[in-house]
């Protein structure tokens, strides 16, 4: 039994009904596309340990935020590129093709005998993990009804939530042990068995249709996005906000979000069909992907940093004291999906979600540098929790409330959203980190000269730099160091008071069973939030 895909709106009818995985079948194919997934979010993490390392070797410290930033600008602007294609001609060649891309460029940036080289083959592994989140995604949506959907999604939660973990643990360990080369030479065993498993059992019929690919709309979306993150991750932070090159990039970034919108509206294949956002469950929950991000990367760069340098802990040492979060992950995410399935109800936990991911960002902003591990420990479980019930349930949730045509399209965009505001908050947190330390090294270091707080302000960009500073001026660091951290945490409360709102606000729908027939195009939201309001005030 496998599921098909319907046909276009204005061509064939669509098919008479989606034909479900069964259970056996359905965990045969999760483990392929859990480790495809596990290779893209695992990268996020475990190339940050590795880089004092590799800039030491390229003696090339100035670009080493550009091997950061190649990734990022290749996965974010592909990913609704890969959606769509997807759409068109099935998702297993597409997920295929993103594996092998995906370990093409890791294979690559192992050989790089340059910087260069290394950040051009950064940027071809970005493009692959670009595909592997958002057609995971897609494929449960295509083998796995939404309203048993929530059994599965908390694994994938729990993959997330374990890649964080491993990441800072692996890079440690590998950079102190065989090298960094093999942070990208472990990505190949695994892609390999992804690889293996996902030609062997992930076939799914596809309705042949008439393809018409919007080239023009695609490279529009990529400029828009690589000019703004180069805004708020090169130029912004080197040159200012006010320089005449970050205007200009920020400017052109909206001057083409502008354009790729007029563009999507026009053309026949859209890649982000805009009618998706017609519906307040999708675009409710975009905008709640976007914010969670936003304030989600924050815990998970600056908690390793200030375990390694207020904690004085090894990479691998600091990759292992973040287990709380991922126990919170393991015993929120789980559950949550159970829950979801059994009552077809889920517009509570996105809201639960939020308070805890604001009281942990609350909690963490109180860090000082006598803070016992156990009490960080308690935070870490706290958001850890709150991120588990949201993170695959809000994509459940929108991948139910739109046509079953734009499924790839849909998921992709949701891991565009959240792939955004994780990149932005990133630029964002770092450049009030910055600012921040020099304010409060000022305030700090009695009789302090401009250059005196410059220096410490640098020395405290290296945790080997600042460890080597002698007292009292490396006591000075380190609290101004907690201090500016204490802010990040706090500049994230007022996106998550955002994120609650739109949970609160965003419509429920029911989540469509075994039974169900497939949403024909065009089908609204609307009845379905009205019967299960009005199954709500009945209960």
């Amino acid at each position: 039994m496998s599921t098909t895909e319907p046909a276009t709106a204005g061509g064939a009818a669509p098919d008479s009904g989606p034909s479900y995985l069964s259970h056996k079948q359905i965990l045969v194919i999760l483990g392929g596309l859990m480790a495809g997934m596990f290779l893209a979010a695992l990268d996020q993490s475990i190339v940050g340990t590795a880089l004092p390392r590799i800039v030491s070797e390229f003696n090339s410290l100035d670009k080493l935020s550009w091997v950061v930033t190649a990734y990022l600008l290749t996965s974010t602007a592909s990913t609704p590129l890969w959606g769509k294609i997807s759409d068109l001609y099935g998702r297993r060649p597409l997920f295929i093709a993103a594996i092998v891309t995906f370990l093409g460029g890791s294979v690559l940036s192992a050989l790089s005998q340059n910087i260069e080289q290394l950040i051009g083959f950064r940027a071809v592994q970005g493009l692959g993990a670009g595909g592997l989140m958002s057609l995971a995604f897609a494929t449960i949506g295509d083998v796995i009804p939404p309203r048993e959907r929530g059994k599965y999604m908390g694994y994938f939660g729990a993959v997330f939530g374990l890649s964080s973990v491993a990441g800072p643990l692996l890079g440690g360990l590998l950079t102190d042990g065989p090298g960094w080369r093999w942070i990208f030479w472990i990505n190949v065993p695994i892609g390999l068995v992804a690889l293996g498993i996902v030609a062997a059992v992930l076939r799914l019929p596809h309705v042949k249709r008439s393809h018409k690919i919007d080239y023009l709309g695609a490279s529009t979306v990529a400029a828009a996005v690589t000019s703004l993150l180069l805004a708020v991750s090169w130029s912004g932070p080197s040159n200012g906000w006010g320089n005449a090159t970050t205007l200009a990039l920020l400017i052109g970034a909206v001057v083409l979000a502008v354009a790729f919108v007029l563009i999507e509206l026009r053309v026949a294949e859209p890649i982000i069909p805009m009618d998706l956002f017609k519906g307040r469950i999708f675009s409710g929950y975009a905008g709640y992907a976007f914010l969670l991000g936003f304030a989600m990367f924050g815990a998970l760069i600056f908690l390793p940093l200030y375990l390694q340098a207020v904690k004085d802990l090894s990479p691998t040492r600091s990759g292992l004291a973040l287990l709380p979060m991922i126990v919170g992950i393991f015993s929120a995410s789980i559950p949550s999906g159970q829950m979801m399935s059994k009552s077809g109800r889920y517009k509570h936990f996105p809201i639960i979600s939020a308070v805890l991911v604001g009281g942990a960002m609350v909690l963490l902003s109180t860090l000082a540098l006598t803070t016992p591990y156990w009490q960080l420990a308690i935070y870490m479980f706290i958001m850890g929790a709150g991120l588990g019930l949201s993170m695959q349930i809000t994509v459940t949730a929108a991948q139910n409330s739109v046509p079953r045509q734009h499924m790839g399209s849909a998921t992709s965009t949701m891991t565009f959203f959240r792939s955004m505001g994780g990149a932005i908050g990133t630029a964002v947190y770092g450049a009030v980190l910055t600012s921040r330390l020099k304010d409060h090294l000022g305030d700090i270091i009695p009789n302090a000269t401009q250059s005196m707080v410059d220096g410490l302000a640098k020395a405290a960009n290296s945790v080997q730099a600042l460890h080597s500073l002698k007292e009292p001026f490396k006591g000075f660091a380190l609290h101004g160091l907690v201090d500016a951290m204490d802010d990040v945490f706090l500049v994230s409360l007022p996106f998550l008071a955002i994120a609650l709102i739109l949970a609160i606000i965003t419509p429920e729908q029911r989540l469509a069973g075994r039974n169900d027939g497939p949403k024909a195009e065009g089908e609204g939201e609307g009845e379905e939030s009205l019967e299960a309001s009005a199954a709500a005030a009945m209960h």
